[in-house]
């Protein structure tokens, strides 16, 4: 396989390109917008046969690309902040009605006060909008989980998004590998939707309706069911398509099953939880600690079982670049939901905000900190 020194946006837009959707929509905004100019760049140059649609707004983009899911194609978008809020109606429209979308969220603060640079609260205003939510910690990660998440949604009908961290990812250089199509064919076939699902003047159907109350829960509770059943396929989705790209695993990684990942002791006294690119600092910061130990969540939703990583650590410390006003932060109340029998002490440390620097320092001082529970901001 070739390496290429990518900037992240062009390495997901040539992944995705190479996934070769039939139908792509999106709208330009910071700092998602070289993902799309790329693509619409390879359909001028003849180099994509997708239609790409420019849309007047984000929500008209997911609209565009939700009616043509419901029409059996194979589609695309990508949006960040803002933009993402104004797509959660057509967001939610989608897990409801099952259809396979797949999204680029470039994760950005949300205003006011205006901020352009990343932290989470993007992707946490759709936390519950029925979407498997990936959270990628480098380039790499970011083009394989495209790859993951196009199998995985038209194997559940169930939309995905993948998020990568605003500027940090998107607008950085690495070396990655870029599959190409012939290698994503092995793993992920063309799109073939089953007789029924989709809308064909041939074969009449319903998508979607109008449900009372007798009817509308036993749906949400099928879409709540569908999503966390698709836990083992993710982690398996994962291992194969590693199989086939074959990138070596990093020596300090321990333990990846797709839907997390652990690196450090055996027994940390010391475990602490994240998401996303400052994954890699935290690596960097604990790489010679023998007390402390990092579980990387990759899956946000469906949120996977902590517990058999906990067990004989006496400290968690939750980092995170969101908050939710008024309460805890939101990852640090999924983490505290899957271990409500852990006896130890958990802090939630919320870092990032706006853009703001997530040193190794910053990091050391959470650690030395990490016998106090309760809320920090650093």
């Amino acid at each position: 396989m070739k390496i290429s020194f990518l900037e992240g946006s062009r390495a997901i837009a040539q992944t995705v390109a190479n996934i070769k959707p039939e139908v792509v929509s999106a709208y330009p905004i910071t700092p998602q917008t070289h993902i799309v100019e790329d693509l619409a760049r390879f359909k001028a140059e003849g180099k994509a046969d997708y239609e790409y649609l420019l849309a007047e707004s984000e929500a008209a983009a997911a609209s565009i690309v939700l009616g043509a899911s419901a029409a059996g194609a194979r589609v695309y978008t990508a949006t960040s902040s803002q933009g993402l809020l104004l797509m959660l109606e057509v967001l939610y429209n989608a897990s409801g009605l099952r259809l396979p979308l797949v999204m680029t969220v470039a994760n950005r603060a949300v205003g006011a006060p205006i901020n352009i640079w990343n932290d989470h609260s993007d992707a946490m205003a759709m936390r519950d909008a029925g979407w498997v939510m990936l959270f990628a910690e480098n380039h790499q990660e970011a083009v394989d989980l495209h790859v993951i998440a196009y199998r995985l949604a038209e194997s559940t009908n169930l939309p995905v998004a993948v998020n990568v961290d605003g500027f940090i990812l998107t607008h950085s250089h690495e070396n990655v590998i870029v599959p190409d199509n012939k290698t994503i064919k092995k793993f992920l076939p063309d799109y073939r939707p089953a007789a029924g699902t989709f809308l064909d003047p041939q074969n009449p159907s319903t998508i979607g309706g109008f449900f009372t109350p007798e009817h509308f829960w036993l749906e949400r509770q099928r879409l709540d069911t569908d999503l966390k059943k698709s836990l083992p396929l993710i982690s398996n989705l994962y291992k194969q398509w590693k199989k086939i790209l074959r990138t070596p695993t990093p020596s300090k990684i321990n333990f990846d099953n797709g839907l997390v990942e652990y690196c450090g002791p055996s027994h940390p006294e010391t475990l602490i939880i994240a998401m996303g690119s400052m994954a890699g600092t935290i690596k960097e910061t604990i790489r010679d600690n023998k007390n402390v130990g990092l579980l990387k969540i990759r899956s946000f939703r469906p949120f996977p079982d902590l517990r058999k990583f906990t067990s004989t650590c006496k400290r968690i410390a939750v980092i995170e670049k969101a908050m939710s006003s008024g309460a805890s932060g939101p990852l640090f109340a999924e983490v505290g939901s899957s271990l409500s029998n852990y006896k130890g002490v958990i802090s939630d440390n919320i870092v990032g905000l706006g853009g703001r620097d997530v040193s190794l320092q910053t990091i050391k001082h959470i650690i030395k900190s990490s016998g106090k529970a309760g809320v920090k901001f650093w």
